[in-house]
């Protein structure tokens, strides 16, 4: 074997494109965790021990890494815009 080569096919290398039906599945899991988090009232994803345990090894199986972490960072933002826009309303509504 030389020694800048991979032991690996140039096949196994390359990541695959998820289909429409794995994307699908993907987004109905994240869908179910996120429910789960929203029953138990946690907004950061991770912080609710065990209570939601079945449906974030369903999210982590159906989606790619890079997904879970844009969704997660995506509910978090989500959250703080709905509190502040929440507070400039109460701040608009109040007289002066």
């Amino acid at each position: 074997m030389w020694p800048f080569t991979s032991s690996k096919p140039a096949e196994e290398a390359k990541p695959t494109a998820m289909t429409r039906e794995d994307r699908q599945k993907c987004w109905d899991s994240r869908d179910a965790y996120f429910a789960c988090l929203d029953k138990v009232k946690v907004v950061k994803a991770g912080d609710e021990g065990d209570q939601c345990k079945a449906e974030n090894t369903l999210y982590e199986k159906n989606c790619a890494r890079s997904w879970i972490d844009y969704f997660n960072q995506r509910r978090v933002i989500a959250e703080a815009q709905k509190e502040r826009l929440a507070q400039a309303n109460n701040q608009f509504q109040k007289p002066k």
